[in-house]
């Protein structure tokens, strides 16, 4: 067979790419190798000469002849000890003598206004070996120096010798000694590459077969294509980035510098109660490099200007990033070497600031001063103390912002990078709007006595916006509508899409994380509900049935049925896995659930004398037949030790209610029992905390649903499991369609919404009680409107809040007298809080259910997801349609165009139905028809009075209405979904008359 490439060859080919475009020095590793401290000892000592020539002419004269070797052994001493490692000795130096410091690397400087430091940092001596024997048994293939200090190794493997990166790897764990000095882990290379033609793979610390190597790659595709691996060149191998980026001087220097770092954290030994340190260097995933550097480069020329959105897939080591991307940010200068941002501030929406966070921003960097990280102990007046101080970053809740706007207005000129954990939770309107607020450049008036009304409305809305001095940096790996709009780019489709993107699908795809859609099992629950209700309209109400639905799914045998399910399901399949250590998660739908599972869950392991115990996660306190139920209290110890003692080996079982659903990892989990309805991104979230790996185990995921469809499960991650794109944007106009809409109802006029916003921004002492006499009376008019009216009305007032919100932070839109509006409406919501229309009624004694049955429906393993990467903007328009019906109008106007080519707006289609749904409403004729008809005599008047409708709505989409006129069935799919509802509108409004 012919040869066209060897792995001499392409070893010989790296060493010739480094010497000739990367600046590297090659040396001879039979002469200039000491493998007893991994180091090149004659560099080494060229380097300390050249740019530290007085600190060593000090030491000759301390330590004489015995100098080089004094310093090789301290050095060797440094890296080797329990507490050392070589990064902390690179990054750091070295004191060999009292007052004599020795530096073992010049990093690139931030600015060149030190030009001898400068000079220093062009002085660093790269080079590279080949053949290298660690010992006797040892060689290896390319070893990378710095200044004369190993800091990696390669194993090389060309394709077309039939090998690849995993034989590489292989040689790793079965050949390679972890005490071996080359090797020693933090004392020995920073990182070892495992390389062939086409992947790169990387480990920081060997451990023979237990070793874990991750990918090291660009990625390959782009959009919804993304995947693992690498580009495909026609003149290049697809790793050469290794040589051409990673191994150049100042990316080596960066990484080593910005990036690597020991990570530190306790566990508790469950068999001695003591605490035990738990070390890991970190060194950089490639994604994780390229999102940080593209950003740096992007803040350099645009400064403040800009906003921007990280897509990165859970299990995408997001808490690593922030950190480094904080550190960078604290010290990036301009052009003109002007620091850019005064402040980094780390915000997320967890009460407890995240511990993984603070010790990760904490890890990188240890300079007095530099951090305050605003623990459960601190107070919003600490963070305004901190903005104000010369603290470089800061990390702290987003729930104190809303307290701290008055007490930082001296902070106008300077500038603020803002790094947000989790975007589509934390941007929420008002929280969002009061760190704009409180950090934004708008200078608000010198005198308050002077500021009127009108001023105070001005300044607000510009507040609420973009601010010139303040970059959003948002993080998420499920990107709302509303988070792309918001921190999104354009792309040249002119959709919004993330800034960076690290995909599910890639993550997946390179081991980072699992597929958790692979093994998933569905369960209907049958029940029978007597016969009473049949008869009785008031249990018919879209109120009661969610009542029915609650009691059944309370009632104490269905309860035990699913308990027994869930038990025998982890007892015979989940409990065996990760070496007997699986764990798993009950996800219920309330805390009453959670209460009655753990109950049922204790009953039956007792019954059964089954060894294994639940933990149960809720929030405050539950009343359940005269008795208060507490996480703590079922539990027998504090909240704050939930996370801890599930994670020890005492517990198998989490049953939780609305906690632990987002943010939390815990490796272990291998199963999920769902028994609540999940959607959209929270489905998305609440599955992924199964995702993460659990090295060395071959973790499998297994996932019992009782609740959920397994297609909408799918759907639901089709959106994000590559790119995510915005296809819609905002209407200013939809603003003004909502506020006609309540304006309707007549609950409060001009009058009283100009005497709130007076009052709000006046200084009446008496202010609050005279707001609240105005919304009292608004307040009863309100309660002229019963049940589903009143549910209507408050989705419209809520909307309508949310809506504006919105659109007064992603837009130039300025209305005063809609944002009075606003105004009110929010105090009004504020006041009147009604969540549940009507008196409400108790299903007490009316209702029994019985000969309930779980039944298995479906068995999914190993299906492929489908990417559907298009999310949009809610539309107010359609606010009082159910989800279901927008979903189906979409599909019949998506399969409109699929069928006569053309390319109606879907929004625009369905806005245009809803309009004649409401015109048929309004149809003297389909009233008595309705009147004096049953539903299938009603349909034929229904249908015979669709042209004359269509007609009178022509104006509103004369295209999309043409066809619909010309083609008879098309109308009868399109208008057909309405004839129901119509007739039970029209029927129902007559009888209520």
């Amino acid at each position: 067979m012919r040869e066209i490439l060897s792995e001499r060859e392409y070893q010989s080919f790296i060493l010739e790419q480094l010497r000739d475009k990367n600046g590297f020095l090659i040396r001879n590793a039979k002469t200039d190798f000491d493998r007893s401290v991994a180091m090149d000892r004659a560099l080494l000592f060229e380097f300390l000469e050249d740019t530290q020539p007085d600190e060593m002419q000090a030491l000759r004269r301390i330590y004489k002849e015995q100098t080089e070797e004094t310093l090789v052994n301290y050095i060797n001493q440094q890296v080797t000890s329990k507490k050392g490692s070589l990064i902390s000795v690179l990054k750091h130096g070295i004191e060999p003598a009292t007052g004599i410091v020795l530096k073992l690397m010049y990093d690139r400087p931030a600015s060149k206004l030190n030009p001898a430091l400068f000079a220093k940092y062009e002085k660093n001596r790269f080079s590279v070996m080949e053949e290298v024997w660690a010992s006797d048994d040892e060689r290896v293939d390319i070893v990378i120096f710095l200044n004369g200090l190993a800091i990696m190794t390669f194993e090389l493997k060309c394709n077309y010798q039939g090998q690849s990166y995993s034989d590489a790897i292989y040689q790793y764990r079965k050949d390679r000694n972890p005490k071996t000095r080359l090797f020693l882990f933090k004392a020995g290379a920073l990182v070892n590459f495992a390389m062939d033609l086409n992947e790169v793979h990387m480990t920081t610390k060997l451990s023979k077969d237990t070793t874990w190597f991750l990918p090291f790659n660009q990625g390959n595709g782009e959009g919804v294509q993304a995947g693992k691996g690498n580009p495909l060149y026609d003149d290049k191998y697809s790793v050469s980035y290794m040589w051409e980026d990673i191994l150049q001087k100042d990316t080596l220097l960066e990484i080593i510098n910005k990036f690597i770092f020991v990570d530190i954290s306790d566990k508790v030994n469950e068999e001695t109660g003591r605490k035990e340190k738990r070390e890991n260097l970190i060194f950089p995933r490639y994604h994780q490099l390229d999102a940080v550097r593209k950003l740096l480069a992007d803040v350099k020329v645009n400064g403040s200007s800009q906003n921007y959105l990280i897509q990165h897939s859970a299990g995408s080591g997001k808490t690593n990033s922030i950190a480094w991307l904080s550190h960078r940010l604290a010290s990036l200068h301009d052009d003109e070497d002007r620091i850019i941002f005064d402040h980094v501030i780390i915000m997320t929406d967890r009460v407890v600031v995240d511990r993984q966070l603070q010790a990760a921003v904490l890890g990188i960097s240890h300079k007095s001063g530099l951090i305050r990280v605003m623990d459960d102990s601190c107070s919003s007046s600490d963070l305004a103390r901190a903005l104000s101080q010369n603290t470089k970053i800061i990390v702290t809740t987003i729930q104190k912002f809303p307290y701290i706007v008055d007490e930082v207005k001296n902070l106008k000129e300077q500038r603020f990078a803002v790094i947000i954990d989790e975007a589509h939770s934390s941007t929420a309107g008002k929280n969002i709007a009061a760190v704009t607020k409180a950090l934004g450049s708008k200078e608000g008036s010198e005198d308050e006595d002077e500021r009127d009304m009108e001023d105070a409305i001005a300044e607000e809305i510009e507040l609420n916006g973009k601010q010139a001095n303040v970059s959003m940096f948002a993080f998420t790996a499920t990107p709302k509508a509303m988070t792309l709009k918001k921190f999104g780019r354009l792309n040249t489709k002119g959709m919004y899409e993330a800034f960076h993107i690290y995909s599910m699908k890639q993550a997946i795809e390179e081991g980072f994380i699992l597929d958790v859609l692979q093994n998933y099992t569905t369960y209907d629950t049958f029940y029978r509900i007597n016969k009473a209700i049949e008869d009785d309209q008031e249990l018919k109400t879209a109120e009661a049935k969610r009542k029915i639905a609650r009691y059944a799914a309370l009632h104490d045998t269905n309860i035990a049925q699913r308990i027994e399910i869930i038990i025998e399901h982890f007892r015979t399949t989940i409990m065996g896995e990760l070496g007997g250590t699986a764990k798993a998660m009950v996800v219920t739908g309330s805390r009453q659930e959670a209460v009655k599972y753990k109950q049922a869950f204790d009953k039956y392991i007792r019954q059964k004398s089954y060894s294994m115990k639940a933990i149960v996660a809720f929030s405050g306190k539950v009343k359940m037949q005269g008795t208060d139920y507490t996480e703590a209290g079922m539990n027998g110890f504090s909240e704050q030790k939930t996370r801890d003692k599930f994670d020890s080996s005492e517990y198998h079982v989490m049953i939780v209610a609305n906690k632990y659903q987002t943010g939390f990892d815990q490796k272990r989990l291998c199963a999920m029992y769902i028994l609540k309805k999940l959607n959209g991104v929270t489905a998305v979230q609440t599955l992924s905390r199964l995702n993460r790996i659990c090295p060395p185990y071959a973790k499998k995921t297994f996932i019992l649903d009782f609740v959920n469809d397994y297609g909408d499960m799918k759907k639901a991650f089709s959106v994000y499991y590559t790119v995510t794109f915005l296809s819609n944007s905002v209407r200013p106009e939809s603003i003004y369609e909502l506020e006609a809409r309540i304006d309707g109802y007549g609950i409060f006029d001009d009058e009283d919404v100009a005497k709130v916003n007076e009052l709000l921004y006046g200084n009446d002492r008496n202010k609050k009680t005279r707001i609240a006499k105005v919304l009292y009376r608004t307040q009863k008019q309100m309660e002229h409107y019963k049940d589903d009216e009143l549910k209507l009305l408050m989705k419209l007032l809520r909307g309508f809040v949310k809506y504006y919100e919105f659109l007064i932070q992603v837009s130039s839109f300025e209305d005063h007298a809609i944002h009075k509006k606003y105004t009110f409406i929010d105090c009004l919501l504020a006041f009147v809080n009604i969540r549940h229309g009507g008196g409400g009624f108790d299903l007490k004694g009316k209702i029994t259910a019985s000969d309930f049955k779980q039944e298995k429906t479906g068995m999914y393993v190993k299906e492929d997801i489908v990417p559907y990467p298009i999310v949009k903007l809610p539309v107010p328009d359609n606010i009082n349609v159910s989800p279901e019906v927008y979903q189906k109008l979409s599909e019949i106007i998506d399969e409109i165009n699929s069928r006569t080519g053309q390319n109606f707006d879907r929004d625009v289609a369905v806005k245009s139905m809803l309009q004649l749904r409401d015109i048929m409403l309004k149809s003297d004729d389909l009233k008595a028809s309705a009147r004096n008809n049953t539903a299938s005599n009603f349909e034929i008047s229904f249908y015979n009075q669709l042209d004359d409708i269509l007609v009178e709505g022509y104006e509103q989409n004369q295209d999309f209405f043409s066809l619909l006129l010309s083609n008879e069935g098309i109308k009868h799919q399109a208008m057909g979904i309405f004839a129901d509802e119509v007739y039970r509108e029209l029927r129902e409004n007559q009888m209520n008359v």
